[in-house]
């Protein structure tokens, strides 16, 4: 990212007041909010896939300028169908981290409205600050001219402070959200040390890692039978030997992830360590295993002892 423009000279920075404040990211799932948040970082900080319900857990990305820092908030997607413990978990994690924000960001998808979008702006009726919509996947739409009959239907569901068109997926456009979102932070000093990148800590982001690389493996109703647990994280001499647990529901689920002959777990761990190193700045030794939990996604208990609904994990 370029922070030239956002740069102050001395002067002006003796006489700008400066600014902090949260901003949440909200949508139904699988529009594009961690990859928005990605970007707008300049790292990846939230882990990705074309997967629904990819993120499962409230996670802060901090930016932070001479004059400003935002404190993005990406969240769950919001949505109807929730049968399991977990799925009630993804919803109530999103909604609580509408409770005090400085401004929100519901992002969706320019080509169609869902059901769940409407759950989303039911949400949002209770909160007092500001919306912006962005309005992603804009590389999707065959014919561009559609992009202004569509931005106009959807000015009239909500009194949006702003509608912003982007592709996170590509980056297009997406400064138009950090320049729209300056103003709306409100006066104050910085809440993270100005080299923050989030509040989680390297153990949790490894898990995610580990995740990510699953869900981007596995079919389409698998990812959402596993979850992964750090058992161990320690340094020595530079070197992070981790070992992760993978939980999967039944035996037959275990067997789909190790794949034949160890095959699709040596990918996983292949490119989960080598994300790691990028993250971390250090070597990896990772080890895996996968081990089985049944009912895990389903049982209040166990989600707690799994670390959801708990904040991060030490």
């Amino acid at each position: 990212m370029d922070n030239e423009e956002n740069s102050l000279t001395p002067s002006e920075a003796d006489t700008t007041p400066f600014r902090c404040g949260y901003i949440a990211i909200v949508g139904r799932p699988n529009v594009g909010k961690s990859t928005l948040m990605n970007h707008l970082l300049g790292q990846k900080v939230s882990i990705t896939s074309r997967k629904p319900q990819t993120t499962r857990h409230r996670i802060l990305g901090i930016l932070s300028r001479d004059a400003w820092q935002m404190i993005f908030v990406d969240t769950p997607g919001i949505h109807h169908n929730a049968p399991r413990a977990i799925n009630r978990y993804l919803n109530q994690t999103a909604t609580t981290a509408l409770s005090g924000v400085d401004h929100t960001l519901m992002v969706v998808d320019v080509r169609h409205w869902e059901r769940d979008d409407d759950l989303v702006l039911q949400r949002l009726q209770n909160e007092k600050c500001a919306v912006t919509l962005i309005v992603n996947k804009i590389d999707k739409l065959e014919d561009r001219d559609e992009l202004l009959p569509r931005l106009k239907a959807l000015g009239q569901r909500y009194p949006f402070a702003a509608m912003i068109p982007i592709s996170a997926l590509r980056e297009e456009d997406c400064h138009h959200v950090e320049q729209a979102l300056v103003a709306s932070l409100p006066e104050g000093e910085a809440i993270f040390p100005p080299d923050s990148l989030t509040d989680r800590s390297e153990r949790f982001l490894a898990a995610e890692i580990v995740r990510e690389k699953l869900m981007r493996s596995l079919g389409m109703e698998l990812p959402y039978a596993v979850t992964v647990e750090i058992e161990t994280f320690t340094e020595e001499e530079g070197v992070y030997h981790i070992n992760a647990l993978i939980w999967v529901e039944r035996e037959s689920q275990k067997r789909i992830v190790i794949g034949k002959g160890g095959a699709v777990l040596k990918t996983v761990g292949s490119a989960a360590r080598k994300d790691m190193q990028r993250l971390f700045g250090a070597k990896i030794y990772l080890r895996l295993w996968v081990k089985v939990k049944e009912g895990w996604s389903d049982s209040e208990r166990m989600l707690q002892s799994l670390g959801y609904g708990g904040g991060d994990r030490d």
